[in-house]
């Protein structure tokens, strides 16, 4: 084989290893980004759990003045009150949380 044709070869060869490099590297780099989408995605369905645990909370504490609260004056009073009281619980949830 003349020399000419295996120096050809080899740069075939080389050209090819440097696109499949640069191929893997930003396969890596796509896959990286994606992890760190990941994450961020999890941290945000854990962020929405919580809210909806608390609305849920809301929802409940909410059925049991009503339940309570046989009497339409008190009703509305208790009902004021529970929710400063929900306001001020989720205001110290979100102290806690930071």
């Amino acid at each position: 084989m003349p020399k000419e044709k295996q120096i050809q070869q080899l740069q075939h060869i080389e050209d090819k290893l440097r696109k499949l490099v640069a191929r893997y590297t930003d396969v890596q780099q796509k896959l990286n980004n994606a992890q760190e989408e990941i994450k961020i995605l999890e941290g945000l369905v854990d962020e929405k759990d919580q809210q909806i645990k608390n609305f849920q909370n809301q929802e409940n504490i909410v059925k049991i003045v009503n339940t309570i609260a046989g009497n339409p004056a008190n009703s509305t009073e208790l009902k004021l009150k529970l929710n400063e009281y929900i306001r001020e619980i989720d205001k110290c949830i979100a102290y806690l949380q930071d």
